[in-house]
């Protein structure tokens, strides 16, 4: 994961809340620690002293990296807290920086809910909650969502935006290899769906956290998108079948196991949505499609990046887009193919 955090995170940090706060003798109780990210993002635990309100508890700092327009993380506090306020489980935002001066890209600070994620805590029924928690999250009222957007949000966050940003991309950073994978996603578009829903896009075990039984919150909302159901659905299926075992499994004799641990979770998870909603076979394999060119992508952008001298990360090192290249081909027909790893 590229380095996003300056090395004086936690004076900036602090003199930030000190002035949002109008509190110049807040203070740390706990200094900003690391707890993980995402592909491009830094995740941060911490508390304040002398701090009230919703600061006073634990907080997390979520640090975008720097090439990430200020309009994500506005849109992320949106998404996260009108998702929230329909009695969902999510950390609310309580602040947003837009300015790339202040950390080095933009942020939020959020509540920081208690437990671990589902993977580690929970070894039986882990599918069926999964399916629950989407069904659950598919039943908001999405019209809620869209009302408090921007116009401009609005535009990102349907699927069309989704296709359009993913064709932009592609035409940007001249990967020609997956041209033709977008223009059989345009061609087989299945029909709007008659009520579009919440759709997280980014929903596997270890973005649920979990607590003495309960799940306490689901994290991680920037892929979110108002769109058919199926979509979220298949997206989860992509994550869980192609993220390559040897990220997170050391011993080599373990990872066949893993592997068909994965490919069971996938079915008992779809099974499980099924029982509750209905799922089109060939929109959800289209939707699937869709979700694997969203990885495609990304690991062609960062093959690019690195051809140019910036660090690849394990996971785009990885098995990860000779994976996501075969499951597109066997879902479509036509095959992808991504810049090579540089030496």
């Amino acid at each position: 994961m590229p380095r996003v955090a300056p090395p004086d995170l936690p004076r900036l940090l602090l003199q930030h809340l000190q002035a949002e706060l109008g509190a110049p003798g807040v203070d740390f109780s706990d200094a900003p620690i690391p707890v993980g990210g995402g592909y491009d993002t830094e995740v941060f635990a911490f508390s304040l002293f002398r701090a009230s309100g919703p600061f006073a508890e634990p907080l997390i700092l979520r640090l975008l990296g720097a090439h990430h327009a200020p309009t994500r993380a506005l849109r992320e506090r949106t998404v996260q807290n009108v998702v929230a306020g329909l009695g969902y489980p999510v950390p609310r935002v309580l602040s947003v920086g837009v300015d790339p001066a202040v950390l080095g890209g933009a942020f939020l600070v959020m509540e920081r809910v208690p437990g671990q994620p589902l993977i580690e805590v929970k070894r039986i029924g882990i599918a069926a909650l999964m399916a629950h928690l989407m069904v659950r999250l598919h039943d908001l009222d999405a019209r809620v969502l869209l009302d408090a957007l921007t116009p401009e949000e609005r535009a990102v966050m349907t699927f069309e935006g989704f296709l359009g940003q993913l064709g932009s991309r592609v035409t940007r950073g001249s990967l020609e290899g997956l041209s033709p994978a977008m223009a059989w996603l345009s061609a087989h578009r299945p029909p709007e769906p008659p009520r579009p829903v919440i759709c997280h896009g980014d929903f596997h075990p270890f973005n649920i956290l979990m607590s003495e039984g309960n799940v306490t919150g689901v994290v991680d909302w920037p892929n979110a998108v108002i769109a058919d159901p199926a979509y979220d659905v298949a997206a989860t299926r992509s994550i869980i079948s192609t993220t390559p075992v040897e990220l997170f499994v050391a011993a080599r004799a373990l990872r066949p196991l893993v592997r068909l641990a994965g490919r069971n979770m996938v079915s008992r998870f779809t099974a499980a949505y099924r029982r509750r909603r209905p799922l089109h076979g060939e929109t959800l394999a289209y939707y699937e499609a869709a979700s694997t060119i969203r990885g495609l992508v990304r690991v062609a952008e960062a093959r690019k990046a690195a051809a140019r001298g910036e660090p690849l990360s394990r996971f785009d090192a990885s098995s990860v887009g000779d994976a996501l290249c075969r499951r597109f081909a066997r879902l479509t027909g036509v095959r992808p193919t991504l810049p090579p790893v540089p030496e």
